[in-house]
């Protein structure tokens, strides 16, 4: 299997999640469909078969995380330097509108966009990894080419 990259604090929130997952929210689960049972007909109670899909979910999403740790390659940005790869934080103008924006190339678990966190799977990383301050970057997206400079590179 492929190992999965992740940094060392995407790596402990994905932990932290599965410690709450199975210490507070599967027991919560369990408790509420034994509530909705004693309820009666179970074929009729819409209680019952809301925590029952709840707890689908919830064991759905500890399978999910117990995989991506077990398969995690916890690599450290700060022991990292030269060209952008994994872990790197990326500062960027946009060519045309010269909007600054800070990204982090980080693991698919642990990105989330609207906190600067980028998929390294994503196309922006994708065409940033390897590339150097001051180099110019195309990037396809779905809402078109945009050119990017990159203006700084820190590995933190």
């Amino acid at each position: 299997m492929e190992k999965i990259p992740m940094t060392p604090t995407g790596f402990a929130d994905l932990e932290t999640e599965l410690k709450l997952l199975k210490s507070v929210e599967r027991p919560a689960i369990i408790s509420a469909i034994a509530i909705a049972r004693d309820h009666g007909d179970l074929s009729e109670n819409a209680e019952y078969h809301s925590a029952r899909e709840k707890h689908s979910f919830i064991e759905g999403r500890i399978k999910e995380l117990e995989g991506a740790l077990s398969l995690a390659e916890v690599i450290n940005p700060a022991s990292l330097s030269g060209t952008i790869k994994f872990g790197a934080k990326v500062t960027l103008v946009d060519e045309d509108t010269d909007e600054e924006k800070t990204w982090q190339i980080v693991g698919e678990y642990e990105a989330k966009v609207e906190s600067g966190l980028l998929n390294i799977k994503s196309p922006i990383a994708r065409a940033l990894i390897g590339k150097e301050e001051g180099d110019s970057v195309e990037v396809r997206t779905p809402g078109g080419t945009r050119s990017y400079e990159i203006l700084e590179i820190v590995y933190s």
